[in-house]
């Protein structure tokens, strides 16, 4: 992976949407080399998807929240993650160190909905504790410019 290959991921993380001939604009090369650059990030598992980020809070009921996520335990370490994050409601999941285990964003159309899959997370095997962490408003780096 070279420079080229960073700033063409760069571009595509701001803008799903943009078409290889405008990324080739950028960066000096022809459409059908961007192309095959994309797709060989694709083969290689580099890019996996192409998505849009859509601004839950103007999708009228919704809710997102993060829930931190505490296991009693390390053998419960990748079962959990793989029944948590499966789930359709979780926008994304980390794994991290620290005093939490997990974090994922749940969104939800309405508070029983978010009740149902809170509850199904806290009730799970191996799951010692839960934080709910309610999203107010979101402001990611792409509407900073950055």
């Amino acid at each position: 992976m070279d420079s080229t290959d960073l700033k063409i991921i760069s571009m595509l993380k701001k803008n799903a949407r943009i078409s290889a001939s405008a990324i080739a604009k950028e960066v000096g090369l022809a459409v059908s080399s961007v192309t095959e650059r994309m797709r060989r990030l694709e083969t290689q598992g580099v890019i996996l998807q192409y998505t849009a980020i859509v601004d839950n809070s103007k999708i009228e009921g919704g809710i997102t929240a993060m829930i931190g996520i505490k296991i009693e335990h390390t053998r419960y370490i990748d079962k959990l993650a793989d029944i948590i994050s499966s789930d359709s409601h979780v926008v994304s999941f980390y794994v991290l160190t620290g005093d939490l285990d997990y974090i994922a964003m749940i969104y939800a159309v309405s508070t029983e909905e978010f009740r149902q899959v809170h509850r199904s997370i806290a009730g799970l095997e191996g799951v010692a504790a839960v934080k709910t962490y309610y999203i107010l408003s979101t402001k990611s780096n792409e509407e900073r410019g950055e």
